[in-house]
């Protein structure tokens, strides 16, 4: 079980993380904004360079659903927190080590349920820790 200090570590820290991917989120936000598709397209003079032009729009909206993906398990270890359950596995109900909480402040399943859902779920989806 974690201590009551261990607990308001884990919050502001989860905490600190939830501002900082929000404030990358705007700042790539902007950037994207700044660099339309359509002045890239008008920059164009071929199909490849219109290829490359739909690549670097489409790594934009991945970078900022990526980005989006942490703020909600962030948000999920947050209520989990706030429950008393943060450092339970939602598969197997049992704890998850601090150590494990250290490396991945989001983490939801303890080491050996995480490792089984990567393995059920390998190339269906992104994983998160």
């Amino acid at each position: 079980m974690l201590t009551e200090k261990q607990r308001r570590e884990f919050k502001q820290q989860l905490k600190d993380r939830y501002y900082d991917v929000r404030e990358e989120i705007r700042l790539e936000l902007l950037r994207s904004d700044n660099e339309h598709f359509i002045d890239l397209a008008g920059l164009v003079h071929d199909p490849e360079e219109e290829s490359v032009a739909d690549l670097l729009v489409d790594i934009d909206l991945a970078l900022v659903d990526m980005h989006v993906e942490q703020i909600r398990d962030i948000d999920a270890a947050l209520i989990r927190l706030a429950e008393g359950i943060y450092d339970v596995c939602l598969d197997c109900g049992k704890e998850i080590v601090v150590e494990r909480l250290q490396a991945y402040p989001t983490a939801k399943r303890c080491t050996r349920c995480q490792t089984a859902y990567e393995r059920s779920h390998m190339g269906h989806e992104n994983h998160t820790m």
